[in-house]
């Protein structure tokens, strides 16, 4: 009997931001990841990647700016090296803690890319700050290649880049393959690296793509029975972080829906795992979406022992 399947979408808490942390993040995020896969499940995981790509994007670009023979490094590029270390600390501490478990599943990164539509109304409205901060000439200097820049309270600068849309994932048939194989798949890290198809040709776009959308679309094209997000949240939360927040046990589609329409979600945190859940159910009465706080502590969470489930009905 083909194993059910999950997509796991690994948030900043998983991840941390400094490199010592991410290894010790990566240690306990391998602990609840194992779990699922334990319990019998196939398993591909994605990640966010926001910390590691600004600082990659950081520090090469001010790399080039004191070895003025060196050019700046492309967004795509940052992606690709962000999934690259981010992935080889995961599988590592995924592969160690299997084995601790006496099981010996082959954990592989995909460096994964992601199509995005180049008229995407993102491109007209980036949201997304990137990089370190910048003095007024940087600024104005990042203007006159065609970047966009944003203005902050101390006078000082930050790049801001598009969150477009994802479309297809290139690699979508060597995951699925890899996960039919039985191996443990890292994929669509930091929501994928953004690609416009031009002809025959892929070519880097200047953006970061939704790190929770992306989970969504993965899920969908991969025919999975459930998409979960760990997350540093115990639940999703209506009126969030006021006196009268109110946790969630469950959430149907319909609901999610109005939640959404009505602004309790934020724009950056749980809003784009609500929005994701919308996409992936559809009007499928199988697939599940989990939303639940990443713990160290062994629990079964598809027994709704702890986080928001959110199905069709």
């Amino acid at each position: 009997m083909k194993k059910k399947r999950v997509v796991i979408a690994l948030g900043h808490e998983a991840l941390g931001t400094t490199l010592p942390e991410q290894q010790a993040a990566a240690k306990k995020s391998a602990v609840s990841v194992c779990d699922f896969i334990e319990q019998g499940y196939s398993v591909a995981i994605t990640h966010s990647n926001g910390p590691q790509v600004s600082m990659i994007h950081a520090a090469l670009n001010e790399f080039s700016k004191n070895h003025p023979e060196y050019t700046n490094t492309p967004m795509s590029v940052a992606s690709a090296m962000s999934q690259g270390y981010i992935g080889y600390d995961l599988q590592n501490a995924i592969r160690s803690e299997l084995l601790s478990r006496g099981m010996i599943n082959t954990v592989s990164t995909v460096l994964t890319q992601v199509t995005v539509d180049p008229y995407d109304e993102a491109f007209y409205r980036p949201t997304k700050v990137m990089g370190r901060k910048l003095s007024k000439e940087e600024a104005e200097a990042e203007e006159k290649k065609g970047n966009h820049v944003q203005s902050l309270e101390d006078g000082t600068y930050r790049r801001i880049v598009a969150s477009p849309q994802p479309l297809e994932i290139i690699e979508i048939e060597a995951i699925e393959a890899l996960l039919d194989a039985g191996q443990v798949v890292i994929a669509c890290g930091g929501g994928g690296i953004p690609v416009l198809a031009q002809e025959n040709r892929l070519k880097g776009a200047s953006a970061v793509i939704e790190k929770d959308i992306a989970a969504g679309r993965m899920a969908e094209l991969l025919n999975a029975d459930m998409l979960i997000f760990l997350t540093g949240t115990e639940k999703v939360c209506l009126n969030f972080g006021k006196a009268d927040e109110k946790p969630l046990d469950y959430m149907n589609v319909s609901d999610a829906k109005r939640y959404m329409e009505a602004g309790e979600f934020g724009e950056g945190t749980m809003k784009p795992k609500i929005s994701a859940a919308i996409d992936y159910i559809g009007d499928s009465a199988v697939r599940k979406v989990l939303v639940a706080k990443l713990s160290e502590v062994k629990t079964s969470f598809l027994a709704g022992e702890q986080g928001t489930l959110i199905t069709l009905k």
